[in-house]
């Protein structure tokens, strides 16, 4: 038995291939450098794949977003529209953007900055869509002319890019888009 026991021993130390590689010679396994190359195909190809199909899909949000926007930007013209009115009967609605907006810090309100809007809107130029109120229908009484009727519309400043569709409405607050951004509004907007 001693005799199996040493020739064993003599075994291992004179060139057995069983047990670990010495330090200096350590070779980097091949599952190690599949890994590495799954891992360079991923961020090489994969990851900018991903990326052009996540960038339309952003836009598209960023797009319908500024849609939304401007809806309810079209809503609170109107309201102020409305409250113009009614601060200022003989003038009826006001042909001006600037005339529903003004600075609080000024002073008091007037028909011509009757502080209605805040300025962004006022200026007639936000979240990605111009604004403007156009075809005003007046009726002249005692030399002075009243406005009955208003078109407000939202167009986006590049078609397609911050806004797919044009926005108009008028003093019934009926709101119409244009599918092609313009001001040809005869669509009627989709009960949500």
């Amino acid at each position: 038995m001693n005799g199996a026991e040493t020739s064993g021993a003599g075994n291992q130390g004179s060139g057995f291939q069983g047990g670990p590689p010495a330090s200096g010679s350590r070779k980097t396994p091949v599952y190690v450098w599949v890994l590495v190359g799954v891992a360079a195909f991923f961020f090489v190809c994969i990851i900018p794949i991903l990326a052009l199909i996540a960038i339309p899909t952003m836009s598209s949000m960023r797009k319908q977003a500024s849609e939304t926007a401007a809806i309810h930007s079209i809503q609170n013209i109107q309201q102020a529209e409305m409250m113009y009115a009614e601060t200022y009967p003989t003038r009826g609605y006001t042909c001006s953007l600037p005339a529903l907006g003004g600075d609080p810090n000024a002073g008091q309100p007037s028909a011509e900055a009757a502080q209605l809007l805040k300025n962004d809107l006022a200026s007639g130029n936000k979240s990605g869509y111009i604004f403007a109120i156009s075809n005003c229908a007046k009726v002249s009484l005692l030399g002075s002319d009243r406005v009955t009727g208003y078109t407000v519309t939202a167009v986006p400043i590049i078609p397609g890019k911050t806004g797919n569709r044009g926005f108009c409405s008028d003093e019934s607050g009926i709101t119409k888009y244009d599918p092609i951004g313009g001001t040809n509004c005869t669509q009627p907007m989709e009960s949500r």
